[in-house]
C-alpha cells in the first residue's frame, strides 16, 4: 500500500493532538493560565464548544454538537475521497493527512466530551489570538499546503499549454 506513509502521518497528528491535549486536562485547571514567553505565548486549558478559534460557539449547544459531527464527518470522507481518487503530488498527500489527522483530532474531543480543548495562547499585549490546539494547527498548516499545490498545479498546467 503506497499511501501507509501517509496514513502514518495522519495517525502521528491525531496521537500528537490527544496526547496533549490530556497534558494540559491532567495539569491543568480549567481556564488556568500558565505564562511561557510573556507577552508572547501562554498555554492555558480552555474548552471550545465551537469550530477553529471560537467559531459559532454561541450556537445552542445540542444544535451545535450535531452540526459540528455532521460538518466533521462529511468532511473526513471528502478528504479520504480526494486522497484515493486524486493521484497528485506529494504536497497534496501531506496537506491531505494533515487535515485528516486534525479533523480526527478534533473529532474525538466532540465525541467524548462535546467540546474540544484548546490550549495554545498567543498574543501581543491584550490582543489575545483565539486559543487553539495541535488539530487546529495540522488542519490550517494542511490548507495552506493545500493551496499552494493547487497554484503549483495551476501554473504547471499553463506551462504546459504554453509549451504544447
Amino acid at each position: 500500500m503506497k499511501n501507509k506513509k501517509f496514513l502514518f502521518l495522519t495517525l502521528i497528528i491525531i496521537l500528537l493532538d490527544q496526547y496533549t491535549k490530556y497534558i494540559i486536562k491532567t495539569n491543568f485547571e480549567l481556564f488556568e493560565v500558565k505564562p511561557i514567553i510573556k507577552g508572547f505565548f501562554n498555554l492555558t486549558y480552555i474548552l471550545n464548544p465551537g469550530a477553529a478559534f471560537g467559531f459559532l460557539a454561541k450556537l445552542d449547544e445540542s444544535y451545535r454538537q450535531i452540526f459540528f459531527v455532521l460538518i466533521t464527518i462529511i468532511a473526513i470522507f471528502i478528504v479520504i475521497y480526494l486522497f484515493v481518487k486524486e493521484n497528485r503530488s506529494l504536497l497534496r498527500k501531506i496537506s491531505y493527512s494533515l487535515i485528516l489527522g486534525g479533523a480526527f483530532g478534533n473529532f474525538i474531543d466532540r465525541l467524548i466530551i462535546g467540546k474540544v480543548v484548546d490550549f495554545l495562547d498567543f498574543y501581543v499585549g491584550s490582543y489575545h489570538w483565539p486559543a487553539f490546539n495541535i488539530a487546529d494547527s495540522a488542519i490550517s498548516v494542511g490548507i495552506f499546503f493545500l493551496l499552494l499545490d493547487i497554484i503549483f498545479d495551476k501554473r504547471r498546467e499553463e506551462s504546459n499549454e504554453l509549451n504544447s
